[in-house]
């Protein structure tokens, strides 16, 4: 299903890192802050459709996709030659100065595929924690209100102000406070962790988080109640049934601002074009990243027209905000997704990956749990089938030798215990079987 000219196969000529890259690793630690991190240390020289080919000549299969941006592939021939003719026509402009149709067309394609038949507008930015300060600019500056209502477990950024939204401390959080105020938090609806089971887990916990939004908080001092629809690097935490549209309810009948968070889930990525639509919710503002430009970067908000031009002129944009190569990727991009099939693809691909990861549990107590939807799946571990508790140490196993046999897999989780998984949506069924097998391996080898 890949076009692209590298080598749809896993090829394994070195240990991994290989040599060439452990190299480059000594040269990256006196050049590059000790801060930022890699999962895997593997330096990338081409990437194509389920591969990621490194610089001593191994093929990794690639089960991370950037963490959710390369959709549609890596290079996808379309997005580098649309993006390749941008570029040589003007690099820059900033819209604010002199705007381009690029922009324009892109605002055009997100107020169409986002939810809900509403009037939309968009505002066009460069990254997914840009995407969400900004979504709580709006809603503030729309309601009068301050207070923003945010989740356990939730991720949305590392600015300051996504720091105080975020609720995981290490390594996100951890020495960089003060954090910003009017910031509220509360329970999640965490299906396999909720104190009653699964089964009532999304109506009980709806009827908590109102209550103590009413009764902490006030609904009238609530400018915006911000979720995931999927929470990503809290787990993949697919919420009880019924939570979103209880939430989004309420937040209709409070005159809140109700805000997705759809960086990572956006574009396909679930099985739908935005994980909301799962459960037919259509949030007054959703925020858009990783996926929407096939690897460049360009985020957005895009929402109600009344709330979105309730900001004053000139309250909203940025010197790169909407760059015009991002524009034109990011059309090529929505196109690909279109044209291709990806929303579709997504889901066969979540039907493929849950039905052998599940078969995988029954067989191994220590995986607490399978969930997830479309090409977003996760496997949570714990010590036993009777005991619940986050076991990092064989997360740490496991990913270790799948890395080691060729295989990209990222973790996640506020516990440190979430294997999640991320393939392109244009992976092939053969590598994206030979995958599951590696991590099957690593099972049966603890």
């Amino acid at each position: 299903m890949a076009s692209t000219d590298v080598a749809q196969a896993r090829r394994i000529v070195t240990e991994i890192p290989g040599p060439k890259s452990q190299a480059l690793q000594e040269r990256r630690k006196k050049a590059v802050a000790q801060g930022v991190g890699s999962v895997l240390p593997v330096y990338v020289q081409r990437a194509g459709g389920g591969i990621v080919e490194d610089i001593d000549g191994n093929s990794l299969i690639d089960f991370g996709s950037g963490i959710a941006v390369t959709n549609v592939g890596n290079a996808d021939p379309r997005v580098a030659e649309r993006a390749g003719e941008q570029l040589s026509r003007f690099t820059h402009t900033c819209f604010m100065v002199n705007p381009y149709e690029g922009y324009v067309e892109v605002a055009e394609a997100l107020n169409r595929l986002t939810p809900g038949e509403h009037e939309k507008r968009s505002v066009l930015l460069n990254s997914g924690a840009e995407a969400v300060e900004n979504a709580v600019k709006i809603a503030r500056s729309a309601t009068g209100r301050q207070a923003v209502v945010v989740f356990d477990h939730a991720y949305h950024g590392r600015t300051n102000l996504t720091m105080a939204l975020t609720a995981k401390n290490m390594p996100y959080k951890h020495g960089f406070g003060p954090f910003a105020g009017e910031v509220h938090r509360i329970p999640m609806a965490y299906p396999f962790r909720w104190p009653t089971g699964p089964q009532e887990c999304g109506r009980e916990a709806a009827a908590q988080a109102i209550d103590q939004i009413t009764k902490q908080v006030g609904a009238e001092n609530v400018a915006a109640v911000l979720i995931e629809p999927i929470q990503g690097e809290g787990g993949f935490i697919v919420p009880g049934e019924g939570f979103l549209p209880e939430l989004a309810d309420f937040c209709r009948d409070n005159g809140i601002v109700f805000v997705a968070d759809e960086v990572q889930t956006g574009f396909a990525r679930t099985g739908r074009m935005f994980a909301c639509e799962h459960e037919g919710v259509v949030p007054d503002l959703i925020t858009t990243a990783k996926g929407i430009a096939g690897g460049l970067p360009l985020a957005a908000v895009t929402g109600r027209a009344d709330l979105m031009d309730a900001v004053h002129g000139g309250g909203l944009g940025g010197t790169y905000g909407g760059n015009p190569a991002a524009c034109a990727a990011a059309l090529a991009s929505i196109e690909a997704i279109e044209s291709d099939g990806l929303v579709e693809r997504a889901e066969a691909i979540g039907e493929r990956m849950l039905s052998r990861l599940r078969a995988l549990a029954d067989e191994h107590g220590i995986i607490g749990d399978v969930r997830g939807r479309g090409a977003m799946v996760a496997i949570e571990l714990v010590q036993g089938p009777d005991d619940k508790t986050p076991n990092g140490e064989a997360l740490g196993k496991v990913v270790s030798y799948c890395h080691k046999q060729g295989l990209v897999l990222l973790t996640a989780g506020t516990y440190g215990n979430v294997i999640r998984m991320l393939p392109p949506l244009v992976i092939g069924d053969d590598l994206l079987d030979e995958g599951l097998s590696i991590i099957e391996e690593a099972f049966d080898r603890l």
